[in-house]
This record gives structure tokens, C-alpha cells and sequence, in this order.
């Protein structure tokens, strides 16, 4: 893939504390973008390990945790799409980030990559600056905790913003970090109705892919987890058009 000249510009932002030993899994099958992409991201304070494919990816990541996976979309064997969801599906790597840097540009294949849990898409060709704003737009979300002692009980709902981890009626449920930071923002703010637009000022930010329809699909994606019966949801409500409010079962 050719991709402008603009995006072969370094990074050029000198590495900021927090970046040092962050270890980035790069799943890209393509040379010379794995080799633009472990430059830019190593000159900005991260060590990078990089894959051909997902053959082995899930076996290092065991070996040693990485703080986030940068996927491909088109990889020989197993795509990206379907080493999201094994990722996902490992207990021990569920919670990872996971971001898809691909030339697959449509609407479809940015909402099935946030369907399966990815927390960022990028489109090719991209520039370097921004996927590593990106990056640590993602990672700074694992550090945003208010109160390192604060849990948030809403009826059987617990919510560890220290541990960013949820139960349910005692059991823990996993959630990647976007899915955490939309919950306890709901859960924050119980029985107020909040805009789609509010939702995206609030967990998303800078973040352009997201959309008020992906916003829906992580209500879902979150229904499945927390709701006994995502089909009648107990807590996360929907006001048809204009948003969601997260109620307290009686």
C-alpha cells in the first residue's frame, strides 16, 4: 500500500512519561507500514512487538501483557476482525484496548469493529502524529479514575472505578475501556437522560470515527453483560431519540 508523503513525517513529539515500557502489540502484514509504524510509536516512548499475522499473538500477549493491540484488518489466516474477538474472549486479555488501523473504510466494517470491541479505528493511510494521539488518547482512559477508592452500587450493578472492574449479582463481568467509561459515566449521573451528543463529549471526545449510531452499539454491547434480559433492560434505558438514562431496578 502507497501511502502519501505526508504520512511518512515522524511522530516528532518527544516521549511523554507514562509511554516508557507501554508495550504495543503491531499486527500488520504489510513491511513497510509495520516498519512506519514501530518507528514512529518506539520514537514516541513505546516498545513495540511486532506480527505478520495473529498466529502467535495471542500466546505472546500471555507471555508478556501488552498495554494495547494495534490490529490490521486484512491479515493472512486469521483477520483482525475475528483476532478481536479472541482477544476479547480470553479472560485475562479482555480488558486490553484494542485499536484497527486499516484501509477497510466503510461504515459497516467501522461499526462490526465496534461490535467485536475495539475501542479505535483508523483508516490507511493515516499519519503517524495522529495514530499516536491516538493511542494515548486510548490509554489515558485507563487513568482517568476520580477516586482510587470509589465503587459505585446501583442495585446488583457494582462498579470498582479504582480496578475499572463490574460485577454483577457477585459476578465480574469484562468490559474494554470505552464500555467502562460509558457505564460509569451513566452510573454517575442515575436517572438523567443523556444525549448521544453528551455521551460522545464525554467518553470519546477527540476520537472523529465515533458516531451517535456507534454509541448504540456499545449500549448494546454493555446490555448483553449487565442486563438479565438484554431485550428489557433493568438499567440502561432508552428516551427514543434523543438518548439513554441509567435507572436503578426497584
Amino acid at each position: 500500500m502507497h501511502l502519501p508523503a505526508d504520512s511518512y513525517d515522524h511522530a516528532g513529539s518527544s516521549p511523554r512519561p507514562g509511554s516508557f515500557h507501554q508495550v504495543v502489540f503491531v499486527v500488520e502484514d504489510d513491511e513497510d507500514i509495520a516498519r512506519l509504524v514501530s518507528h514512529n510509536l518506539q520514537a514516541a516512548g513505546f516498545k513495540v512487538q511486532s506480527f505478520v499475522s495473529g498466529h502467535s499473538v495471542l500466546t505472546e500477549a500471555m507471555r508478556e501483557m501488552p498495554a494495547l493491540f494495534l490490529l490490521d484488518v486484512m491479515l493472512p489466516g486469521t483477520d483482525g476482525f475475528e483476532l478481536c474477538r479472541h482477544i476479547r474472549q480470553t479472560p485475562a486479555l479482555s480488558a486490553i484496548p484494542i485499536i484497527f488501523l486499516t484501509a477497510k473504510t466503510a461504515e459497516a466494517d467501522r461499526v462490526k469493529g465496534l461490535e467485536l470491541g475495539g475501542d479505535d479505528y483508523i483508516t490507511k493511510p493515516f499519519s503517524p502524529r495522529e495514530l499516536v494521539a491516538r493511542i494515548r488518547s486510548v490509554l489515558r482512559g485507563l487513568g482517568q479514575s476520580p477516586a482510587a477508592s470509589e465503587v459505585l452500587r446501583l442495585g446488583d450493578l457494582e462498579i470498582d472505578v479504582s480496578s475499572m472492574t463490574v460485577q454483577v449479582q457477585g459476578r465480574t463481568v469484562f468490559t474494554t475501556v470505552r464500555e467502562f467509561r460509558l457505564l460509569q459515566y451513566l452510573a454517575t449521573h442515575p436517572g438523567r437522560v443523556l444525549t448521544r451528543d453528551q455521551l460522545l463529549d464525554a467518553v470519546w471526545r477527540e476520537t472523529p470515527f465515533v458516531t451517535p449510531r456507534s454509541i448504540d452499539v456499545y449500549i448494546r454491547r454493555l446490555r448483553e453483560k449487565i442486563e438479565p434480559d438484554p431485550r428489557r433492560p433493568q438499567y440502561l434505558k432508552t428516551l427514543r431519540g434523543i438518548g439513554y438514562r441509567l435507572e436503578v431496578p426497584r
